[in-house]
């Protein structure tokens, strides 16, 4: 099973050789088997990729990220075909109705403010805490009454600091978007590897948006990211330790998993629930006390 990310953030070139990433700069060669990669970032510009390790990175579902000349992610590789059954899937996915999306977006929801009320008890927010329970136990099929909203407006002023607000300019915002952006990714590559389509959601619908069920599904799992950029430095190596997040382990179906493995086995049960018109199959990565 593939456990391990690899960053390569300086000027090198990157071969496939008998089934292994070569990395060659001037003054070291290393190999790395390709069947224990689960992502692969490139974080410099200064980066070379042959098309034949392209080509295999593709076939093995690979997630491989670009970053700017700031470390920012701006892209990622997207194999066309990453399931056998990818054009039933979506035609599958086409035909999932109104009503059981709605009532799959009702439990992702609740378990997002539920992730977020536990974040605040532990800051001995009870108050805050309590309201934010009675949001989620208040959430209509498809939360029309944006309780989501509601809720986001508490927990960021108090996880943080009062007035903290998501869109001001600060090392903060930017931790959050960055960590928001690579488990995003994380998310396309179990869509995708899946057979789905990202552009299609069960809530966003924005058709500017490319990864609008990736944003219905990343909702859960977004606490992981708050919990932990508190705690960065912004002259330290932040962008790896948000990275390392990926290999942590949580719970999920009674069982530890890393976050990239809780993706994967949260994402088909949603799937699943979707399939059999039953939400009461998704399972949820726990926010523990």
């Amino acid at each position: 099973m593939a456990f391990r990310t690899v960053i390569v953030d300086s000027h090198s070139k990157l071969e496939y050789s008998l089934e292994y990433l070569v990395y060659r700069t001037v003054n070291e060669t290393k190999r790395i088997f390709l069947d224990e990669i689960h992502t692969l970032i490139i974080q410099s510009t200064a980066v070379s990729l042959t098309s034949a390790l392209i080509s295999e990175l593709s076939k093995r579902k690979i997630k491989v990220i670009f970053c700017d000349e700031k470390k920012n992610p701006v892209s990622e590789l997207a194999p066309y075909y990453n399931a056998h059954n990818s054009s039933g899937r979506v035609f599958e996915q086409m035909n999932w109705n109104d009503s059981i999306k709605d009532r799959v977006w009702k439990e992702i929801i609740f378990q997002k403010i539920r992730n977020q009320a536990t974040s605040l008890l532990r800051k001995n927010k009870k108050d805050q805490y309590n309201q934010l329970i009675d949001y989620a136990n208040n959430i209509e099929q498809g939360d029309i009454t944006n309780r989501e909203g509601h809720a986001a407006k508490i927990y960021f002023n108090f996880v943080y600091f009062e007035g903290f607000t998501r869109d001001k300019d600060c090392f903060l915002n930017a931790c959050l978007n960055y960590g928001y952006t690579i488990l995003l990714s994380q998310f396309n590559r179990a869509i995708t590897s899946s057979g789905y389509l990202t552009q299609v959601g069960i809530h966003h619908k924005n058709e500017y948006n490319q990864f609008n069920l990736s944003c219905d599904l990343i909702e859960p799992f977004r606490f992981l990211i708050d919990d932990f950029v508190e705690q960065l430095n912004e002259n330290g190596d932040w962008k790896e330790k948000i990275i390392e997040i990926l290999n942590k382990e949580v719970e999920i179906d009674g069982k530890k998993q890393t976050v990239t493995n809780a993706i994967n086995v949260y994402s088909q049960s949603v799937f699943n629930a979707l399939e059999n018109n039953d939400p009461s199959v998704i399972k949820f990565v726990k926010n523990d006390i």
